[in-house]
């Protein structure tokens, strides 16, 4: 195992990497990432105030979620955009909120019920999935489907000592790796015609951008991108948050048994 030295891990790396991608826009973003958030109640409908940034808010509604559609949140804790998802709509259709975490999943639990009418919460349906492998099992079922992926989250890494001193570039490749199965297989439970939106709150081009790219050599026949915003802290007072909207071709599907090499194996780091 390679010997990890300042060059390697923890903050000198850390910023070596980042003024590498961001150059002089750096110390800029790097302040804005330190600073306080502010985050707003910006839910109408809810039984109680939940508080999230408006760039959340404006990644769950590009997905333009309908009532009566049937959805999936595949990474769904701490449960705010799953919120957005639920209020559009409306108690009708069906929503499946998914975390492989025990733990973020009570989160989701409690989020759900403090913060949803009854009558809303009723067609909301709580799992505890791999979503790298969903796929596998089911196939173009889902209207619309939302990928918030886990990523490295660069303000909760700067704002942690302990984070920050364990960072190193492996962990921006790691969780990119696991983003692109999650987007292989998101592509599979997406009904033709059906609806895709990723996004990631990492400012690393290697988890959002980069993703993209990789999924398109590797699944170009199967999507047309539609959008693709982004807003950070020092540009937009906002963020970070990177999102991509993605439509699903309407090809002809391919047999069950020619489908399950799609799904890069990813073994899970945390």
């Amino acid at each position: 195992m390679a010997r990890k030295t300042p060059d390697t891990q923890g903050s000198l790396a850390f910023e070596r990497h980042f003024a590498g991608i961001y150059g002089e826009r750096w110390p800029t973003l790097r302040q804005a990432l330190l600073a306080p958030t502010n985050p707003e109640d910006l839910l109408v409908g809810l039984t109680e105030p939940y508080f999230l940034d408006s760039a959340s808010v404006r990644a769950a509604q590009a997905l333009e979620v309908k009532p009566g559609d049937r959805v999936l949140d595949m990474c769904a804790a701490p449960g705010g955009k799953t919120l957005v998802l639920a209020l559009a709509l409306k108690g009708t259709g069906h929503l499946v909120a998914n975390d492989r975490s025990p733990e973020r999943r009570a989160r989701l639990q409690r989020v759900v019920q403090q913060h949803l009418p009854r009558v809303w919460s009723s067609n909301i349906e709580i799992t505890g999935r791999d979503a790298t492998r969903w796929g596998l099992y089911e196939q173009n079922v889902y209207d619309r489907v939302l990928l918030d992926a886990p990523c490295s989250s660069e303000r909760h890494i700067l704002n942690s000592p302990k984070h920050l001193s364990l960072w190193t570039p492996h962990r921006t490749k790691a969780l990119a790796q696991q983003g692109l199965s999650l987007l292989c297989s998101a592509l599979e439970v997406l009904r033709p015609g059906g609806v895709l939106v990723f996004s990631t709150c990492s400012i690393s081009p290697t988890e959002n951008r980069q993703l993209l790219e990789r999924l398109e050599i590797k699944r170009k026949e199967k999507w047309t991108l539609e959008g693709v915003s982004e807003e950070f802290p020092d540009l937009q007072g906002t963020g970070p948050l990177f999102w991509a909207r993605l439509r699903k071709n309407q090809l002809d599907e391919k047999p069950r048994d020619e489908q399950l090499d799609v799904f890069p194996k990813f073994s899970d780091h945390f």
